[in-house]
C-alpha cells in the first residue's frame, strides 16, 4: 500500500509558529541607546583630588506591600463618563417617570427602547419593572419586595439543605413526640426505624435518593459558574466579593432546576443570569444591593418564561423548540435581505471545521511530539495564536479542498 504523500503547502513555513525576535535589530538597538551613556560617561573630567572613601551604605530591601482586594463597585463610582444631550434629556424623562405614583409602562418601554443611561444609575429598578418583578403601583414595591425575599429565603431552606441535616431535623422532630408521649408511663422512648430516608434508599420520594441524582447537574452547574466571564473580577478570583458573587449564580441555578424538573439546568443559562446578577448587585440602594440574589432569581425566571421551550430539550424538534426558532429566524432573513442570507449560507458552511483543522494544524508538530496526556493538556490550554493567521490557514484549506 503506497503512503499517501503529506502536501506540500503543508510543510510550508506558514504553519510555523511566529518568528523569533530578531537579534541583530535587538542589539543595534541597545547598542544606540547605550552610546549616549558611554560618551558622556567619556567626557567627564575626573577630579583633582580623590574623594574620602566612604562606607558603602545599608542596602535594605523592602517587599511592596500587597495590593487589598478592591470591590469592583468603586471604579464605576469613580469613573465619570460623558453623555450626549439626548441621554441627559432621556435620563431626566426617565426619572420623571420614575417618580410617578403609578409608572405608565407604555412610557416607559418607549423611552427605554433607545438604552438606558448609567448617570442616575437607575438601570436596576427598570429592569426589574420592565421584567414584570415590581408592580407599576410604587406603593407596592415595598410589600412585594418583603414577598418574594422571603419566598426565596423558603426555596432555599427547603432545595438546599443537605440531606444528612434534613434526616437530623426528622430525627430530632420524632424523637421529640416520642418524648412527650412516654413522659407520663415512664418509659423509654423508642425511635422508629425507617428506611425512606436511608442514604442507600431508591425510593422515589427519597431525599437521599434525590440528592445523588441532582449531582451531576450541581457539578455542572459549579463548572460553568466558575467559567462564567473570568475576564470581570466581579466574578472570578479569590476575593471573597467575587465568591460570594459565585454563590449567589449557582443558587440560583439550583433553585430555578429544581423548581423547573421539565427544564432542570441548560448550559448557557449562567450568560443569561450572569448581566441580570450584575446590575441588580450594583444597586446604589445598599438593601436592593444585599437582597440581589433572590431579587435576581425572580428576574432571571420572568425573563426565561419568554423563551424557555428553547431550553427544553424534548422540544428542540417542535413547532416551539430551538430548531424550529433557527428557522424562523433564517427564513426572516432571507425574506428581508436574500443577499446576505446567500452570502452566510455559503461562507459559513463548515467554516467551524475548517478553523478547528487550522488549530490543530498550527500546532501540529508538538502533537506528533507528544503523548495523549500532554496532547489533551494542550487542546484543552490551547496556547495564544495569531487570529488572522488562523483564518488564513482556514481559509487556505478551504481553497485546498475546493481545488
Amino acid at each position: 500500500m503506497v503512503k499517501k504523500r503529506v502536501p506540500e503547502w503543508l510543510n510550508c513555513s506558514l504553519w510555523s509558529s511566529n518568528p523569533p525576535l530578531d537579534d541583530e535589530r535587538h542589539l543595534r538597538y541597545v547598542s544606540k541607546s547605550a552610546s549616549p551613556t558611554t560618551a558622556t560617561a567619556n567626557n567627564v573630567n575626573p577630579p583633582d583630588e580623590p574623594p574620602v572613601p566612604q562606607p558603602p551604605p545599608k542596602v535594605v530591601i523592602q517587599q511592596p506591600p500587597k495590593p487589598e482586594p478592591k470591590d469592583p463597585r468603586e471604579d464605576d463610582e469613580q469613573r465619570s463618563p460623558s453623555f450626549s444631550p439626548e441621554e441627559v434629556s432621556r435620563q431626566s424623562q426617565l426619572l420623571t417617570e420614575l417618580s410617578r405614583k403609578t409608572i405608565n409602562m407604555l412610557e416607559l418601554r418607549r423611552l427605554t427602547s433607545q438604552g438606558i443611561p448609567d448617570g442616575a444609575r437607575i438601570r436596576p429598578t427598570i429592569w426589574k419593572l420592565l421584567l414584570g418583578y415590581l408592580p407599576n403601583d410604587r406603593g407596592l414595591w415595598a410589600s412585594e419586595l418583603t414577598k418574594k425575599r422571603s419566598q426565596y429565603k423558603h426555596f432555599k431552606e427547603d432545595l438546599l439543605v443537605n440531606p444528612s441535616e434534613l434526616t437530623r431535623r426528622l430525627d430530632k422532630s420524632s424523637g421529640l413526640e416520642n418524648n412527650e408521649s412516654c413522659e407520663g408511663s415512664g418509659l423509654l422512648p423508642r425511635l422508629k426505624i425507617t428506611h425512606g430516608e436511608h442514604p442507600l434508599s431508591l425510593g422515589k420520594t427519597s431525599i437521599w435518593n434525590q440528592f445523588f441524582q441532582d449531582t451531576e447537574i450541581i457539578e455542572q452547574i459549579d463548572r460553568d459558574v466558575k467559567r462564567t466571564h473570568p475576564d470581570m473580577h466581579f466574578f472570578s478570583g479569590d476575593s471573597s466579593f467575587a465568591r460570594s458573587n459565585q454563590e449567589a449564580l449557582k443558587n440560583i441555578l439550583i433553585v430555578f432546576a429544581k423548581l423547573n424538573p421539565g427544564i432542570r439546568y441548560v448550559q448557557g443559562m449562567n450568560e443569561v443570569l450572569a448581566p441580570l446578577f450584575y446590575v441588580i448587585r450594583n444597586d446604589p440602594d445598599e438593601e436592593n444591593a444585599a437582597f440581589a440574589e433572590a431579587d435576581t432569581f425572580f428576574c432571571f425566571v420572568e425573563l426565561l418564561s419568554g423563551f424557555r421551550d428553547n431550553f427544553c430539550q424534548q422540544l428542540d424538534n417542535s413547532v416551539v423548540g430551538i430548531r424550529s426558532t433557527i428557522t424562523k429566524l433564517s427564513r426572516l432573513l432571507k425574506e428581508h435581505d436574500e443577499e446576505l442570507w446567500r452570502h452566510l449560507e455559503v461562507t459559513t458552511k463548515e467554516t467551524l471545521l475548517r478553523i478547528c483543522c487550522a488549530m490543530l494544524i498550527l500546532i501540529r508538530r508538538r502533537l506528533l511530539a507528544g503523548d495523549f496526556t500532554s496532547n489533551l493538556k494542550l487542546l484543552q490550554n490551547y496556547p495564544s495564536t495569531n487570529i488572522s493567521h488562523l483564518l488564513y490557514v482556514a481559509d487556505k484549506l478551504r481553497a485546498g479542498s475546493a481545488g
